[in-house]
């Protein structure tokens, strides 16, 4: 099996990449990724010499690029989007340039070129914010909020729209909070643990009471797996952790684990049309597909802490461009 993966140099891209090539070591994997300033090639160090990898610096808005490597593949899994809502917000542009005009590049070539599978990873952002005791579904109308919400809601629609218009064989997945090694630091998680590590303030939005589900990486790997194998063409998968925690437990949790005190933490002016709630059903992918999150909150934070402390020297690579 060939895949075309898109935005591999990423922090979920990457934990794929490597997945695939353990798990089905006869598949070949082309990573296409622009590596814009959150990505970082070195998360894949460890595999680069592997005769089933490939890497391609290029960006999936380049349409001749993009044609030619679907050309090469079977599937095609689209890790690649502008993800940081703040960014959104002050240059929503970029985020439909690359969100929704490469989404759809990479849906002609597919078309174009007979894939046999492509799979769009998407956001609960998409459905917006819910009330206390209700769970995004699969069938929960899209709501976005911001431009970056927006611009992944438009794309997944496009996507749809592939699988109705053209019978492009689609798939779908939605997933809540990510954390884990390789995180690019200007993620909640990662950011709290390295300005702790230096000794500095931690800030947080409005009251620190937006409530997130978070799910290790490594369940969210091993959930596109699954619904890449077996899931129904045509289908959109939520994935969750099925661990509601506010950003405040959050920065105590790694406040604790790293002897602070909350003297570390500074409340700051909201973020214009913060969603206060996300919240998964994961019901489907678990009926259908048999997948269940397998790793706890506590250990895999406290690993997630610890992987930080321990790889300074990826840390110095994000921050030295290098």
């Amino acid at each position: 099996m060939n895949i075309l993966v898109t935005g591999g140099a990423g922090f979920i891209g990457s934990c794929f990449i490597r997945h695939i090539l353990k798990t089905y070591p006869n598949y070949k994997i082309i990573n296409l990724d622009a590596l814009t300033y959150c990505t970082n090639i070195h998360n894949l160090d460890d595999i680069k010499s592997n005769p089933n990898y490939k890497f391609i610096h290029g960006n999936i808005c380049n349409k001749t690029l993009v044609d030619d490597l679907t050309k090469m593949v079977d599937w095609v899994v689209n890790f690649a989007a502008e993800s940081h809502v703040d960014n959104s917000i002050k240059n929503p542009e970029i985020f439909i340039n690359t969100n929704l005009n490469g989404t759809l590049n990479l849906l002609e070539a597919s078309r174009k070129n007979k894939i046999k599978k492509f799979l769009q990873i998407s956001t609960d952002e998409v459905y917006g914010s819910i009330e206390n005791n209700e769970y995004f579904k699969e069938t929960t109308p899209l709501n976005p909020n911001n431009p970056y919400s927006a611009s992944k809601a438009a794309a997944d629609l496009l996507v749809r729209s592939y699988f109705k218009t053209y019978d492009l064989p689609t798939l779908n997945t939605r997933c809540s909070n990510n954390f884990g090694p390789y995180q690019y630091p200007e993620k909640l998680i990662p950011n709290i643990i390295l300005k702790l590590l230096n000794n500095e303030k931690i800030s947080l939005y409005g009251d620190g009471l937006n409530v997130r589900d978070w799910i290790y990486v490594f369940d969210h790997i091993r959930a596109i797996d699954i619904v890449l194998h077996k899931g129904k063409l045509g289908e959109v998968y939520n994935i969750g952790g099925n661990c509601e925690k506010t950003n405040l437990q959050i920065a105590n949790i790694i406040l604790k684990a790293l002897n602070k005190d909350e003297n570390s933490i500074i409340f700051i002016k909201d973020r214009p049309a913060h969603d206060r709630r996300y919240a998964m059903s994961t019901e489907k992918i678990e009926n259908e597909l048999g997948w269940k999150p397998m790793f706890s909150f506590d250990k895999s934070i406290k690993e997630t802490i610890d992987w930080y402390i321990t790889n300074k020297k990826w840390i110095n690579t994000i921050f030295t461009n290098k």
